[in-house]
């Protein structure tokens, strides 16, 4: 699956606006060193820098082309190309951040042992989860998904976005491992100028890349006049062509005590 910085961007208001709040809720510790796991183009990066400006901190995500312009953005800061189902080395860290990006990867009981093994005593992970899969936006994919000649292409494309579980096996399993946790959700509601045109666009950056990916230039172009059609219908534009798009979105900060 690709990954492009200018397409995330173009909404990035709205995509940076949770992660303002995550960071906003991370308590007032000593913080030496802090991480930014699937740091896309640096934006949350950012904002973890300025809440601790005297802190060493680095990002890492599996797309070149989204550590590329992380490293333009912030370019006093590490940044580095790696998985995080793979993350190598033993380096502990008193902040792991991380937004909107557990989503994409299974095993949650196990990532999550994992990552708080990285975290020094006292230190936080603080994590953002959309959880809008049963939004029209996302449900329609999936249904276009399935009705066209592009099925066998694209059976496996809704296996790539995992089970998001409730606040309450979250709370759960951060509590077996020992942390003290704050956890919350919102619902977003982004009023999109340009319609059923704009919200196509804002899942061209994220949940549509699944889908599209696959597809030859033909069928791509079929596809996404099928999902802004569906997508037009669903979400009605109001008076002045704009459109308001809710996105409902888990948030926690857990800190190893």
């Amino acid at each position: 699956m690709t990954w492009s910085a200018a397409q995330y961007t173009k909404f990035e208001d709205e995509r940076t606006r949770p992660v303002r709040d995550l960071v906003a809720r991370i308590p007032d510790i000593n913080v030496k060193t802090a991480i930014d796991i699937g740091c896309g183009p640096g934006n949350s990066t950012e904002v973890l820098a300025v809440r601790f400006p005297q802190a060493k901190i680095s990002g890492m995500d599996s797309s070149a082309d989204m550590i590329a312009a992380a490293k333009k953005r912030l370019p006093q800061l590490d940044f580095a190309v790696s998985d995080i189902s793979g993350w190598q080395g033993s380096e502990t860290f008193d902040i792991i951040l991380s937004n909107a990006v557990l989503q994409w990867l299974p095993n949650h009981d196990a990532l999550l042992s994992a990552l708080v093994a990285r975290l020094n005593k006292g230190g936080c992970i603080a994590v953002q989860i959309p959880t809008n899969l049963a939004e029209p936006a996302q449900t329609l994919m999936r249904d276009i998904a399935n009705d066209g000649t592009w099925t066998e292409k694209l059976k496996a494309a809704d296996a790539t976005r995992h089970d998001r579980h409730n606040a309450d096996w979250y709370y759960r399993q951060l509590h077996k491992l020992g942390l003290k946790t704050d956890i919350w959700q919102t619902t977003y509601y982004h009023p999109l100028a340009g319609g059923a045109d704009a919200i196509v666009e804002w899942f061209r950056g994220t949940g549509l890349r699944p889908f599209i990916d696959p597809l030859d230039e033909a069928e791509r172009g079929i596809f996404l006049s099928r999902y802004r059609d569906a997508v037009a219908k669903a979400y009605p534009a109001l008076l002045d062509g704009s459109v308001l798009l809710p996105f409902p979105r888990l948030f926690f900060v857990a800190q190893r005590v």
